[in-house]
C-alpha cells in the first residue's frame, strides 16, 4: 500500500509551529504519512523533509522582497516541479500567502488537491484578493472566527479551527513558574522584549526598543529587561546592537525561551505578530509596534481598510492594547504607554478578564481539527472515524 503523500510548506517561525504540530496530529492517524516541502527545524524533527532552508522565504514589507525577487521565483518554480511530479494527496500552504498560493493555484489546476492554513489579511486590506485565493485552494483553515465569517461570506469553503496556542496555553497564571526558572527577583518589574524572528523586523525596531527600555530605566531604575532571541542570527544581530548602544543598558539576552520571557514579565515591548497573541493567552499588558521600510508604509498605508494591526485588538475589535506605527515607534511615545501598563492595577486586572474570554473561544483543538479538514480534502479514511 502507498503511504499517504502530502505536501506542505511554511515560510516562518510561526507557520513552522503551526506545521509542526499538523504534522503530529495527522501522523496520530497515519504513522507511515510523508511530508515533504519546506519546513523549519520543528517540521523537520516531526519527519518533513524540507527541500529548502525556510529562511529564504521569510522576507517581510512590499519592497523588501523584490531585492530577493530572482531567488523567490526560482524557488517557487522547483517546488511547482517537485510536487506535480511527486503526487502527493494534498499540498498545504501555511500563511505565506505571496509565495504558497500562487504554488497552490498551479497544483489545482493540475488536479491537486490544496489547502491554506492561516488566511491571509484579506479583510484587511485588498478584499478582491479572495477571487484569487477561491481559484487556488479547495479548502481554507482559519484560526480566528472573525475570518471564517468573511469567506462563509464570500462562497469560500472555511472552517476555524482555533489557535493550537490557545490549546497549549493554559488559563493559569504562569508568572511565578517562569520567574522562578529564569532566577528573576520576585521583587523586580520586568519589561520584556520582543523585535521580532526576521532580520528585517530586528533591523527596523531594535534600536528604539533599546531607547525606549532606557527611558523607562530613568523613570523606574530597578526594572530589568530581558529579550528572547528567536534564533542564533537573531541573538547575534541583538547583541550587536546592545553592544553598539550608547547607554550602558543592563539586558539579558537569552536563546529561544520567548513564552518563558513573557511570561515572567510584568508588561511586554513586541512587534506585531503571532507573539501578540501568545502574550494575550500569557495574560500579559503589551505595547504592540509595527514599522516597515519607509516605501513599503506609503504602499500599505493606502490600501489597509481596518483600524487595527495588533492581534488582540482585531479580536476584541476595539483597542484592548496600545499600538505604536512606523514614525510613532520611539522612546517617547512607547515608554509612557509601558509605564502606564506597568503602574495601573485595576487596568491590568480589566485587562486580564478580557484575555480570558478571547483565551476560550480560540481553545478549540486546532491542529487536530485542522488534521480532520485535511484528511477530508485529501479523500483519505480518517482512521478515528472507523
Amino acid at each position: 500500500m502507498t503511504a499517504l503523500r502530502i505536501g506542505i510548506i511554511a515560510g516562518e517561525a510561526s507557520g513552522d509551529i503551526l506545521g509542526a504540530d499538523l504534522i503530529r496530529a495527522i501522523k496520530s492517524r497515519y504513522p507511515d504519512a510523508e511530508f515533504e516541502g519546506v519546513g523549519g527545524p520543528l517540521m523537520i524533527e516531526q519527519g518533513c523533509r524540507s527541500l529548502c532552508n525556510m529562511d529564504r522565504l521569510s522576507v517581510m514589507g512590499v519592497v523588501e522582497p523584490l531585492k530577493r525577487l530572482p531567488e523567490l521565483l526560482r524557488l517557487r518554480r522547483m517546488l511547482k516541479r517537485y510536487l506535480l511530479r511527486w503526487q502527493p494527496a494534498i499540498v498545504i500552504g501555511i500563511d505565506s500567502p505571496d509565495f504558497t498560493l500562487n504554488i497552490e493555484r498551479f497544483l489545482r489546476k493540475r488536479n491537486v488537491k490544496t489547502l491554506h492554513y492561516v488566511s491571509p489579511s484579506v479583510w484587511a486590506w485588498r478584499q478582491g484578493r479572495v477571487k484569487g485565493i477561491a481559484k487556488a485552494v479547495d479548502h481554507m483553515l482559519t484560526l480566528f472566527p472573525f475570518e471564517e465569517r468573511f469567506y462563509q461570506d464570500h462562497g469560500v469553503p472555511v472552517t476555524c479551527v482555533g489557535h493550537p496556542l490557545a490549546d497549549q496555553i493554559s488559563l493559569d497564571d504562569h508568572r511565578s513558574a517562569a520567574r522562578l526558572e529564569l532566577d528573576i527577583d520576585g521583587g523586580h518589574p520586568v519589561l520584556a522584549i520582543l523585535p521580532g524572528s526576521r532580520a528585517g523586523e530586528v533591523a527596523q525596531l531594535i534600536k528604539p526598543f533599546l531607547e525606549t527600555a532606557q527611558w523607562l530605566r530613568r523613570a523606574q531604575p530597578n526594572i530589568e529587561f530581558l529579550i528572547p532571541a528567536a534564533n542564533a542570527e537573531r541573538k547575534i544581530q541583538i547583541l550587536q546592537a546592545i553592544g553598539s548602544f550608547s547607554q550602558d543598558l543592563p539586558v539579558r539576552v537569552l536563546s529561544g525561551k520567548s513564552r518563558t520571557v513573557m511570561a515572567a514579565a510584568d508588561v511586554v515591548l513586541m512587534a506585531s505578530g503571532t507573539t501578540s497573541l501568545e502574550a494575550l493567552l500569557l495574560q500579559r499588558p503589551m505595547v504592540v509596534a509595527y514599522r516597515f521600510g519607509k516605501w513599503s508604509f506609503k504602499l500599505l498605508s493606502r490600501l489597509v481598510k481596518t483600524p487595527f494591526f495588533s492581534l488582540p485588538n482585531l479580536l476584541a475589535q476595539r483597542a484592548l492594547v496600545p499600538e505604536v506605527l512606523q514614525d510613532e515607534v520611539r522612546a517617547e511615545v512607547m515608554g509612557p504607554l509601558l509605564l502606564e501598563q506597568l503602574n495601573d492595577a485595576n487596568h491590568r486586572d480589566s485587562l486580564i478578564t478580557e484575555f480570558q474570554g478571547i483565551h476560550r473561544q480560540l481553545a478549540l483543538g486546532a491542529s487536530d481539527r485542522a488534521a480532520d479538514v485535511v484528511l477530508a480534502c485529501a479523500g483519505v479514511c480518517n482512521v478515528h472515524d472507523g
